[in-house]
């Protein structure tokens, strides 16, 4: 009993399109919260429709029995009586429509569904929008932004796997502290793969809705995603945890404790993603998983805030032990060497990589956008690059361990040259 004042889906239309350029402005993928209310609103609309098809229709002629419920691709209108109204609110979506108290009212009559009144596009007011040209510098703003942290991303990715060969490459540099470093870089690693592959699992056909995608590919590389990030804060929280033990235990072999560290750093972020991914199945199934206006979200950003919380405690209590130590007449010079190298690192490393995320988490997703992801991509794209210049490329250890291989390989080269030129004298 439709009225025949529109096509299904018009109004929706015509909502979208003048929401769109407040969906360049927001960004990220909470944009598509307007796509989602309005399917998440259809679907429940259709559920009622579905169950009033199925119940029995009294005796008489259709149109006294009234209008049934109808879904106008903006709102769900409840079935009435003929003579009767029904009116609905505007859509509720923040940062979209402003808030208003005006009622769009339709009336039922014999021949179905009358007008909206008044219509959607005069009592719902969107909120004020930039101007096209506005909406074509955030285009390229997010251009230039992709560029920026892929080129940190290839920076940092190339300078992890040259540290990774160094440590593997000289037996002198096999020992547990190294070996917690390359797993720390591994984890960069990991997560500079995993940018790049959600962007082309999920951005690389511009002819894909991203705000209704929901195949396992795009789960997976969210997921793997997720898992690279914990396991970053992760084995930084290891770091942190190694440099505590190496000065409360300064006697203690270290070795005894590598696989406790491999199980924090690897165990604990795996855990926490089957964890998300069980909870995102049973309960909140819809998308690519990347919609981090999801309470189940907290799954994710709990731990890592934990894993923050803890590493500066950690940074406080190593603080105050390096000052003891450092004064302590009992500890050799070369003890306190090893400690002041390996804290300078660790305790740059700390609060440069939990403030921001710590300052982003206590407000919601869509306040500070550009910020957040200044700080996220653009900044967070070379920290890999900074974890691999602290800990072996600035490695004082390191760089007298090449120079010392250096030396040998001249001398090497030069006495293979010189036993070439005596033997062609010789000969």
């Amino acid at each position: 009993m439709g009225g025949p004042w529109q096509s299904p889906g018009t109004c929706m239309l015509l909502v979208l399109l003048l929401a769109l350029p407040m969906l360049w402005v927001r960004a990220t993928h909470p944009d598509c919260s307007v796509v989602l209310y309005f399917q998440k609103q259809e679907a429940e609309c259709l559920e009622i429709i579905r169950s009033e098809s199925q119940t029995p229709a009294p005796p008489g002629p259709r149109g006294q029995h009234g209008c049934l419920t109808e879904w106008d691709g903006v709102s769900c209108w409840s079935a009435v009586p003929v003579g009767q109204s029904r009116a609905v609110a505007c859509p509720d979506i923040l940062h979209v429509f402003k808030k208003s108290k005006a009622l769009i009212w339709r009336n039922c009559t014999e021949s179905g569904w009358s007008f909206p009144s008044p219509p959607y596009y005069n009592a719902c007011e969107l909120e004020a929008i930039g101007s096209n040209n506005d909406t074509e510098a955030k285009k390229g703003y997010f251009v230039t932004m992709k560029v920026l942290y892929t080129c940190g991303y290839s920076t940092s990715l190339a300078a992890l796997f040259l540290a990774i060969g160094i440590f593997s490459c000289f037996r002198k540099l096999h020992c547990t502290r190294n070996s917690i470093h390359i797993h720390f870089f591994t984890s960069f690693i990991l997560r500079g793969a995993a940018v790049f592959i959600k962007d082309a699992v999920l951005f690389s056909d511009e002819s894909v809705d991203h705000c209704t995608m929901s195949t396992v590919n795009c789960k997976a590389a969210i997921a793997f995603f997720q898992y690279s990030v914990l396991a970053n804060f992760y084995w930084l929280l290891v770091e942190g945890m190694y440099l505590q033990t190496l000065l409360l235990l300064t006697f203690t072999s270290d070795k005894r404790y590598i696989w406790w560290y491999i199980l924090v750093g690897w165990g604990v972020p795996m855990l926490t993603v089957c964890v998300w991914v069980v909870t995102r199945l049973q309960y909140d199934d819809h998308g690519c998983w990347d919609d981090y206006t999801s309470l189940y979200w907290w799954v994710i950003k709990a731990p890592i805030l934990l894993a923050i919380f803890v590493n500066f405690l950690i940074f406080l209590n190593v603080t105050r032990m390096l000052a003891q130590k450092i004064r302590s007449p009992d500890i050799s010079k070369n003890y306190k060497q090893q400690y002041m190298r390996l804290t300078k690192s660790t305790l740059l490393l700390i609060p440069l990589f939990g403030v921001h995320y710590v300052v982003f988490a206590l407000f919601p997703e869509h306040i500070g956008v550009d910020a957040r992801l200044y700080f996220e991509l653009v900044l967070g794209s070379y920290q890999g690059f900074l974890v691999a210049l602290l800990y072996c490329f600035l490695n004082g250890e390191v760089q007298a361990e090449i120079k010392r291989n250096w030396g040998k390989w001249q001398l090497s080269m030069e006495s293979n040259v010189f036993n070439l030129v005596t033997q062609d004298f010789t000969a």
